[in-house]
């Protein structure tokens, strides 16, 4: 946490096994219906963000002399990622299909793309709630954008409105955007100061483009990294994104989530964590949105 660095009171909230349990006034959709025309019980999230986001669990970087030369995946899926027939992808030819790690790919990588938290959070709202219906994921994250780059006209703002209209254009309905983001902006001053005005007017402009003012968004507060990651304005970001003052904003603070060798990326286990995460908060904003200002500790749902 930040002392002295924000306004936000940070709420530890205590959540009992009756908030998981929770019935929705919704009708379950066939999956047999989720590749035909008219999908109008899809229900899609959208995630977007830096390389946390676009996955990086099980990816392993051969670095020389502070250079990374050499990029794998190790090509392991937990189960709470395997695919689900009631959980599709937006693909990057625009197109749904059956999801399946790595989720981001084509979007952001090719070669070396890992595990993100989108399955696993997919996965567990499912088992929370069998009758939810067919969730289509849409994945946006770029790795390595400046948030300066997420406004208009630029490709990585101009993609995201693109593929999210694009999603539902056949029906459905944008239930919330997941977005991870902040870690390139640690690195210098001038980014850092400017984060906290970029994030507000991104957060809104996605709203009015998608004309959907009260779109839930929940946004990871990012960790502190450790070496060999440089990033001396990292507090200078979290604090930014904490005083974020909008409405239907969750934040999410990761830190605490395992860090992999190269001190940025969280690993496998994490994102599997943080997919629940978000699971878990996206059943709680639904049945109690009042407590939507607080700030969610990583591990409230462990």
């Amino acid at each position: 946490m930040l002392p002295g660095k924000s306004q936000e009171i940070i709420l530890i909230v205590t959540l009992v096994g009756f908030l998981f349990n929770i019935s929705w006034v919704m009708s379950p959709v066939k999956v047999k219906e989720s590749h035909k025309g008219g999908n109008k019980n899809l229900q899609v999230f959208i995630l977007a963000g830096q390389s946390n986001m676009a996955g990086n669990g099980g990816v392993h970087r051969q670095i020389e002399n502070g250079v990374v030369t050499n990029l794998s995946w190790d090509g392991f899926v937990p189960q709470e990622c395997k695919p689900n027939p009631k959980i599709l992808r937006f693909n990057a030819a625009e197109k749904w299909e059956r999801a399946h790690e790595p989720l981001n790919y084509g979007i952001d990588c090719l070669r070396a793309c890992g595990l993100g938290p989108g399955m696993a959070f997919a996965n567990e709202i499912l088992k929370k709630d069998p009758e939810f219906g067919v969730i289509g994921l849409v994945p946006c994250a770029k790795g390595g954008t400046p948030l300066h780059k997420w406004r208009r006209g630029f490709s990585p703002y101009d993609s995201l409105i693109r593929r999210a209209k694009l999603a539902v254009k056949n029906g459905g309905t944008i239930r919330a955007l997941f977005w991870y983001h902040g870690e390139s902006d640690g690195k210098a001053k001038n980014t850092s100061s400017l984060y906290k005005k970029n994030l507000d007017n991104f957060f809104q402009d996605l709203r009015s483009d998608l004309h959907a003012p009260t779109l839930p968004i929940f946004e990871v507060i990012i960790p502190y990294p450790k070496e060999p990651f440089v990033g001396p304005y990292i507090e200078e970001v979290r604090a930014a994104q904490l005083g974020i003052n909008l409405s239907n904003v969750i934040k999410i603070d990761a830190e605490g989530l395992e860090l992999g060798p190269d001190g940025l990326h969280i690993t496998t286990p994490a994102q599997v964590q943080l997919g629940h995460i978000f699971a878990h908060a996206f059943l709680r904003f639904n049945n109690f949105p009042f407590l939507n200002r607080y700030v969610l500790p990583f591990n409230i749902f462990s």
